[in-house]
């Protein structure tokens, strides 16, 4: 047979879209070509295959081949490729039976002496095979944990090019490596919040801002406990639900920061990138097709921005449309990629450049101090929910009264969580934070008496219109974890304070 086709998976953020790659071999002088808007990657991958299957023991095809690549408009990077390439090309040759192909995907890099190496992203292309209706995938066996995180598929694990062929010739024989009983992964040491001295309104701050997933802002003086209360707040959040984990999963297989034997993560995670970084490695970016940046690998969980006014400008103005969208659009020459970044901002700041232990002592000029922390533009600041002006510690932790655990105020956030989760059941969202105004304006409309403090505030210019909606949603918090059906005047009143512009 001179024609055949074996099937592979592009990715562009951690959508997936099915490729065919069909194989011809005619006559011509000997070569191989490739075709369908290959990258510098893919178009290597012809040396790859051709000393990978000399190597494995096969006889390379001494005639002209062609590889197609479908949809030919679609552009296509990366080494994943090789071991479908390899494969169309002996089916075509006669040297497996091409009919084994169908409905099957092939994923894997092949080394030169044909060993299969591990690729990124093999999560999302078997979840694109599932969604199509392929139910069998091969993949590298250091990926067969990662793979077989999906239902529905089945996964075959191989350590070289030599072995695949042998079970596609041999489907009876040996076989290929089948994935074992899953893994859990060891539980991670949580800091407790209990090491927090003092810090009442911050620890409270913290708290709201767990259990309605809403946005923070901890301002105060070098040792005062910021990096520990943001370091703490993954500690109150609930365990990742199924499909969240396999979204959170999806987004560092793609960024290639998975544990080979326990790929799962069903811990919301916690990333915290230094302040010296640029646009695009927090929101996503790099040549071709743009990779996940802090925010997509922070998706359900905290991103931590320490020190936030040595930030640069323009890193921190492009986080605004993520946190309000939920999700990364990143535009690149070949094509447009989507990651999801659905996270909880926390951001800590000095008060001033100096920053000594008391504001008293502090040297800076007045207007060194405004423009600091003018640094954070308004249409930022207005994004976050929480503001929170934190004092220097007065007291080593000698008073009688032990803070409150991670575990005791996990509890309340837990049942505060629910309370939303119930409420919005049916509307897609599971948090106060990621409900439309409208919907609140509208389908759950508060009476004017309670929501008066709120209009008089717009009245005289003091919050915007999104900073009342924010403000809105704050108060279904604060009425969550008082365990009330609706928010009353003084949860409205309360979600004012802790907005106020002054904190910051």
């Amino acid at each position: 047979m001179s024609l055949a086709s074996a099937w592979a998976v592009a990715l562009h953020g951690v959508d997936g879209m099915l490729v065919e790659i069909e194989a011809h071999i005619g006559p011509g002088l000997p070569g191989l070509q490739m075709v369908g808007l290959p990258d510098t990657a893919l178009s290597e991958a012809r040396d790859r295959v051709r000393a990978a299957v000399l190597n494995s023991g096969e006889r390379w095809p001494p005639r002209r081949m062609t590889l197609a690549l479908s949809p030919a408009t679609l552009p296509k990077g990366g080494s994943s490729y090789d071991l479908a390439l390899a494969c169309a090309l002996l089916a075509a040759a006669g040297r497996v039976p091409a009919q084994r192909l169908h409905g099957l995907v092939l994923i894997g890099e092949l080394a030169l002496d044909g060993r299969l190496r591990q690729v990124r992203g093999v999560l999302p292309a078997v979840l694109a095979a599932r969604q199509v209706g392929i139910g069998e995938v091969v993949v590298p066996s250091a990926s067969l944990a990662e793979a077989c995180l999906v239902d529905g598929v089945r996964v075959h694990g191989a350590t070289c090019l030599k072995e695949v062929l042998s079970w596609l010739r041999d489907p009876g024989g040996a076989g290929l490596a089948r994935p074992g009983p899953p893994r859990p992964a060891p539980p991670a040491a949580v800091p407790d919040l209990g090491d927090v001295l003092e810090q009442g309104d911050a620890r409270w701050a913290v708290e709201v801002a767990a259990a309605g997933g809403h946005h923070l802002l901890l301002t105060g003086p070098p040792g005062t406990g910021k990096t520990m209360l943001a370091q703490r707040m993954v500690g109150l959040l609930p365990a990742l639900t199924d499909q969240e984990a396999l979204e959170v999963t999806a987004v560092h297989s793609v960024a290639g920061l998975l544990a080979p034997e326990t790929p799962l993560i069903t811990v919301p995670p916690f990333v915290a990138p230094h302040h010296t970084s640029s646009v695009a490695a927090l929101v996503g970016g790099g040549s071709g097709l743009a990779k996940p940046g802090a925010v997509s690998r922070a998706h359900r969980g905290v991103l931590f921005l320490d020190e936030v006014a040595e930030f640069g400008p323009r890193s921190l103005e492009a986080l605004r449309t993520p946190l309000e969208d939920g999700e990364v659009r990143l535009a690149r020459r070949d094509g447009v990629v989507r990651y999801p970044a659905r996270c909880q901002l926390v951001l800590a700041a000095n008060p001033c450049p100096c920053a000594p232990p008391d504001e008293r002592d502090c040297t800076c000029a007045p207007s060194a101090r405004r423009r600091y922390l003018g640094r954070l533009s308004g249409p930022l600041l207005d994004r976050v929910d929480l503001r929170v002006l934190m004092r220097p510690v007065k007291d080593m932790g000698q008073a009688d009264a032990e803070p409150e655990s991670t575990a005791t105020v996990r509890e309340r956030v837990l049942q505060a969580r629910a309370a939303a989760r119930a409420r919005w059941t049916g509307t897609g969202w599971s948090t106060n934070a990621e409900v439309p105004g409208p919907v609140l304006r509208r389908r759950f409309r508060l009476p004017r008496a309670v929501t008066e403090p709120i209009a008089a505030a717009l009245h005289r210019g003091m919050v915007t219109a999104r900073g009342a909606d924010r403000t809105l949603r704050l108060a279904w918090t604060v009425a969550d974890l008082a365990g009330r059906d609706r928010p009353l005047v003084e949860d409205v009143s309360v979600a004012m304070g802790l907005r106020d512009r002054r904190a910051a």
